[in-house]
């Protein structure tokens, strides 16, 4: 009985550490402040927290595509939304959080020969995701990043698909 407790307690807490990716696949791109282009600053679907999006060239080259290229990485900084006294948001002029602290930075890459050691389950079809700190180190969270990309299929599975194409134009 203590067997089987060890056992399945060793196996949610791996699933646990890779929950919010998978950083041992998908890399962190250290010039992507240089080398990539940022298409989009919005507010997240939280509702407590302002993502700046960044694309490399293959995602920008591919956008006008139904579907992102292979070799396409998207990064997403992600910063605590500025509160108001009243705990709420506080909410600039174009519609956008003020941006608090930087917090992560969240990373998704497209590929379709991920290393069989990568689960599925932790992608959402060909995008595999990691989060890191705000220094480009790995960070523990317990974010589940493909179950909430796994149903955006129209859009290739990222919630700002129609920003980077309006980008590319």
């Amino acid at each position: 009985m203590n067997k089987i407790f060890y056992t399945l307690l060793a196996l949610s807490i791996s699933v646990l550490a890779n929950a919010g990716g998978n950083p041992e696949h998908v890399s962190f791109p250290e010039a992507y402040k240089t080398e990539y282009a940022q298409y989009d600053t919005r507010n997240r679907n939280n509702g407590k927290q302002v993502a700046v999006m960044y694309a490399n060239k293959i995602a920008i080259d591919s956008a006008s595509n139904a579907k992102l290229a292979e070799g396409s990485k998207i990064i997403m900084e992600v910063y605590k939304a500025k509160l108001g006294e009243d705990g709420k948001p506080v909410v600039g002029a174009d519609g956008i959080f003020e941006k608090g602290a930087f917090a992560a930075i969240a990373v998704m890459e497209k590929k379709s020969n991920w290393d069989a050691n990568f689960d599925a389950k932790e992608r959402a079809k060909d995008w595999g995701f990691a989060i890191y700190k705000t220094d480009g180190t790995p960070k523990d969270n317990d974010l589940e990043c493909a179950s909430c990309h796994t149903p955006l299929v129209e859009s290739d599975y990222m919630f700002s698909y129609s920003s980077l194409q309006n980008f590319s134009m």
